[in-house]
């Protein structure tokens, strides 16, 4: 069975302890992502920005992992503000019409109150 973990240079998964993704067996784990652009080291303040940059650092996980958005069977998705949701549905159908995956969606507080959103996934890693 495969076990690898995968970073994106965050200081955070150190200072706390987790891996922005870890591949264990045919599965692939993406820990909550966010719309941070880590090229610019900036957050966009508009929702649906924040939900593209999201499936890109999603997306680039997923490829070091051997995967990718298409084989998406599990998200899950987390809004401060419930009124969010549904704006980004353009993006989901965008990168998820493929897949179509099993999803939920919370409302909770994020880390920052500049993220207006936060998106986990589970994959299958491709044969």
């Amino acid at each position: 069975m495969k076990h690898k973990l995968i970073s994106s240079g965050s200081e955070f998964e150190v200072q706390i302890g987790y891996s922005r993704a870890i591949v264990d067996g045919e599965y692939v784990f993406v820990s909550g992502t966010t719309g941070y652009d880590y090229t610019t080291m900036s957050i966009s303040d508009n929702v649906v920005e924040q939900a593209e940059q999201c499936f890109k650092n999603i997306n680039e996980a997923l490829n070091e992992a051997g995967s990718n958005l298409d084989e998406v069977v599990r998200i899950r998705y987390i809004f401060p503000n419930k009124s969010d949701f549904e704006p980004c549905w353009p993006v989901f159908k965008k990168y998820l019409s493929k897949s179509r995956p099993a999803a939920t969606m919370w409302v909770a507080g994020l880390f920052d109150e500049n993220m207006k959103l936060e998106i986990e996934v589970t994959a299958k890693i491709l044969e």
